[in-house]
């Protein structure tokens, strides 16, 4: 990789891979909402900011996105579901990224390798949800997961060497994370991006459209 852009360049996992990547000698454009103003949510943000940059990137990374979005905390019932709720995540954690990749795509070079990710989230995941709740959240990354799968369809004609993928870090020790992980194992966001890091180099263009954990293991939608 020699020059990257991070989407969410101030967040736990985004600014631990903005010092690992910068540290190997990588040139690093990050963008931020509190950094920059850069909002993923609003398009004119987006084409705004992605549009003011020249070059390529071996790399984009989209490392935004929230739990809890206005006081609204991961649901633990359907009695406690929220219809504006419901749409703030979708929007930011779905729509958000999807923004960026529609703006990114010139950004992404057609004559060698590169790779688009995405952070998503294994309780995404339809076939490996056996604990319920957490309705909105579990939808927008599942939401997020079948856009970057047709999407990874559609730039496979333009851009053959590119994967697009989403990416499941683990359970990180963040602010995105402080009042969730309980007994949950978990790792520093140092460790998860250096673990990232590791994903993303051994991607190849045959794995575009796939949901791999931080280990690149697979993960079933």
């Amino acid at each position: 990789m020699e020059r990257v852009l991070i989407i969410g360049k101030t967040g736990g996992i985004g600014s631990a891979l903005h010092v690992a990547l910068s540290a190997r000698g990588v040139a690093v454009v990050g963008l931020s909402r509190s950094g920059d103003g850069l909002d993923v949510t609003d398009e004119a943000s987006v084409a705004a900011h992605l549009g003011a940059l020249d070059g390529v990137f071996d790399l984009v990374f989209v490392a935004t996105g929230a739990l809890e979005i206005g006081g609204a905390e991961p649901e633990k019932s359907l009695s406690a579901l929220d219809a504006r709720a419901m749409a703030d995540q979708y929007l930011l954690n779905a729509i958000g990224p999807m923004l960026v990749l529609k703006h990114a795509v010139r950004l992404l070079p057609k004559d060698r390798q590169a790779v688009f990710a995405a952070l998503s989230a294994r309780v995404g995941s339809i076939g490996d949800n056996r604990l319920g709740g957490w309705y909105s959240y579990r939808a927008a990354k599942a939401g997020l997961n079948q856009l970057m799968h047709g999407a990874a369809i559609e730039l496979a004609r333009s851009h053959r060497q590119l994967a697009c993928v989403c990416l499941h870090p683990g359970t990180v020790r963040t602010a995105f994370t402080e009042k969730y992980l309980g007994r949950h194992p978990s790792v520093p966001a140092e460790e998860a991006a250096e673990r990232l890091i590791g994903v993303i180099k051994g991607l190849t263009p045959a794995q575009t459209g796939g949901f791999y954990d931080y280990a690149g293991k697979e993960i079933v939608w």
